[in-house]
């Protein structure tokens, strides 16, 4: 068994998973919660004693999945909220002392490789060009993946530009509000975020596939996989209906027309965004109108999946469980 926990400003998840086929796992424990780890953080510069405390309290429930299993290898981070708060360092000290957990800050470019290794699957062999983003509570991480040459095994070796926006759904909505959002203060966000995609030297790399028919988004992210949730009017989320599925750029210009023309009680009273997600997702549904004014595309994958699945992937392969013949290891 292998083991992947991800702290990050919005939720605490952690996956434990078993080898099968080849670059695939079976995940026998699973654990999700948002514990807003990150709110305040963006006025003051620390991490808040309440987030602290919820947070702590997921871990605990974490630590106690992974002591009654034998994991053979495991990997805990924490990212952009520990990463930037004055306080991060001493909160994962408390983590250690209060859950037993010794958690790993990771650095932009490792969460947006991990984001990568995380999606493989989803993309197909023709494939030519992907921007792959995860938007995330406290940062967005974007990764140009170009597969024109060879393809290597692990798609994470085909990143040949990166990015990550020192922004996400937490930090857009505490700056902007999240429950009363107008067109205008929509459209205000939308550019808040362009302003820094200016800035990334990289977002050219992928412009000799732009107009290819195999060239596509990828989005790992709440925002995403809420927005197929709609789009697929789902009385309840539904992770495998919602994992892998298409969207043209029709259906998600309609989907994000949708969100901004609803009112606060309308987003709480949709079940695949309920109240832990209302006041986030426009700010969501904003990086994701900067990022596809950038690198225009007539489709979009969504993945549920990302930094937890990119742990197990690399800690599997890295412990060669895929060598025997393509079996996972018995």
């Amino acid at each position: 068994m292998f083991a992947a926990l991800d702290l990050g400003t919005n939720n605490c998840r952690l996956l434990v998973a078993v080898p099968t086929r080849h670059g695939q796992f079976r995940v026998i424990d699973a654990f999700s919660r948002i514990v807003r780890l990150g709110e305040g953080l963006t006025a003051n510069g620390r991490l808040g004693q309440a987030a602290m405390d919820r947070a702590v309290e997921a871990l605990k429930v974490c630590g106690d999945k992974l002591r009654n299993r034998k994991i053979r290898k495991a990997r805990l981070i924490a990212t952009e909220a520990c990463r930037s708060a004055d306080n991060g360092v001493e909160f994962l000290e408390r983590v250690e002392r209060e859950a037993g957990l010794k958690l790993e800050i990771i650095d932009r470019q490792t969460e947006a490789r991990l984001a990568v290794s995380g999606c493989g699957s989803l993309v197909e062999r023709d494939t030519q060009g992907v921007v792959l983003f995860d938007i995330g509570g406290g940062s967005s991480e974007i990764a140009l993946i170009d597969l024109t040459g060879h393809r290597s095994p692990r798609l994470a070796n085909h990143i040949v530009s990166w990015t990550s926006l020192p922004v996400g759904v937490v930090s857009l909505a505490e700056r902007f509000g999240g429950r009363t959002v107008t067109r205008e203060i929509f459209t205000a966000m939308v550019e808040d975020v362009a302003v820094r995609l200016k800035a990334f030297d990289g977002r050219d790399r992928l412009a000799h596939v732009l107009a290819s028919p195999n060239f596509h988004l990828l989005g790992t992210s709440g925002t995403v996989t809420t927005l197929a949730g709609v789009h697929l009017d789902l009385e309840r989320y539904d992770r495998r209906r919602v994992d892998g599925l298409w969207m043209d750029r029709d259906s998600v210009d309609r989907m994000v027309e949708k969100l901004v023309g609803w009112d606060f009680q309308q987003r709480v009273a949709n079940p695949c965004i309920g109240a832990d997600r209302a006041d986030l997702v426009l700010a969501g549904c904003a990086i994701l109108e900067a990022i596809r004014a950038v690198w225009p595309s007539e489709r979009l994958r969504v993945a549920d999946r990302g930094l937890r699945e990119g742990i197990l992937s690399e800690l599997m392969a890295d412990d060669g469980v895929w060598r025997n013949n393509g079996r996972g290891r018995q």
